[in-house]
């Protein structure tokens, strides 16, 4: 099989295929909310930019914010469960709620905000690979509120696509699409002769090949390596230190109990390399009885 050498998985590529086809997003938007692209009477990218800092830090987001009929919508790849996952998009939750109310504005005001999750890891228990969650009350399950809500997509546990798949399947190959790892996936794809499905591929395709892309991964590639090798050097350093650390408690420990014999202290510089005020030190620390 003919693996693909870049895939959605990559957050870089997942961002940048959508922020230069906009009209492919609003169709997985609409998909994934429930309504029809017809029904998308605003819709505006909010953070269309990819900047130097993404690229380098591992802990930067690269999402897609939304307004979509006026709700915020974000919608994020991510590639691996670096821990408490559901409490990070939580927070971001939090801080795209809040910052939208302008000041002196009416907490009614405040829109309803959507995370989109698309991960590469299972998070949850259960054999669904679609969640969703609202804030309700623990025993009536009452619904709080409708402005919150969070869309989980575990890829690791869709099902395969069937042979006869077709628009009334359309969550599922999208998804399908962001979860392929080589070419024949594609081409499966692609001949289920759904329309939107052969656009995203030719959009994967032209911007996987683009010099553009390819310059931004070979930055996230050299950041990568630099992170690496500066963890090693850490790690060396740290090992080094170790043995210093673990050298002296050694040779401290070998004065200590040459001076508890009452050894001479030029007897014990001589079998210890440690100074007379070292040893004087030492000797400070012990209590005879």
């Amino acid at each position: 099989m003919r693996k693909l050498r870049y895939t959605f998985k990559s957050d870089i590529l997942f961002k940048m295929v959508f922020v230069k086809y906009p009209h492919l997003l609003k169709e997985l938007v609409a998909v994934i909310l429930g309504i029809t692209v017809e029904n998308i009477t605003a819709f505006e990218i909010l953070n269309s930019e990819i900047t130097p800092e993404s690229i380098e830090d591992k802990f930067c987001r690269l999402d897609i914010n939304m307004r979509v009929n006026g709700k915020l919508v974000d919608i994020e790849m991510q590639v691996t469960n670096e821990g408490n996952y559901p409490e990070r998009v939580m927070f971001y939750w939090a801080r795209e709620f809040s910052s939208a109310l302008v000041s002196g504005a009416d907490y009614s005001l405040l829109p309803a905000t959507i995370i989109i999750s698309i991960m590469n890891f299972n998070l949850f228990g259960c054999e669904e690979y679609h969640s969703f969650f609202q804030p309700r009350e623990a025993t009536r399950h009452t619904l709080l509120s409708d402005k919150m809500g969070f869309h989980f997509f575990e890829l690791p546990k869709l099902p395969e696509l069937p042979e006869n798949a077709n628009e009334s399947s359309i969550l599922l190959l999208w998804l399908s699409l962001f979860n392929a790892n080589t070419e024949e996936e594609l081409e499966k794809l692609n001949q289920m002769e759904v329309s939107v499905m052969s656009e995203a591929i030719n959009a994967y395709y032209s911007v996987a090949n683009s010099s553009e892309y390819r310059e931004i991964e070979k930055l996230r590639d050299k950041a990568r390596h630099d992170e690496a090798q500066a963890l090693r050097s850490a790690e060396q350093r740290g090992v080094q230190e170790g043995i210093k650390q673990g050298v002296k408690q050694g040779v401290t420990d070998v004065a200590l109990k040459l001076l508890k014999r009452n050894r001479p202290i030029d007897e014990i510089m001589e079998d210890t390399g440690l100074t007379y005020s070292e040893i004087e030190e030492l000797r400070s620390t012990i209590h005879f009885s």
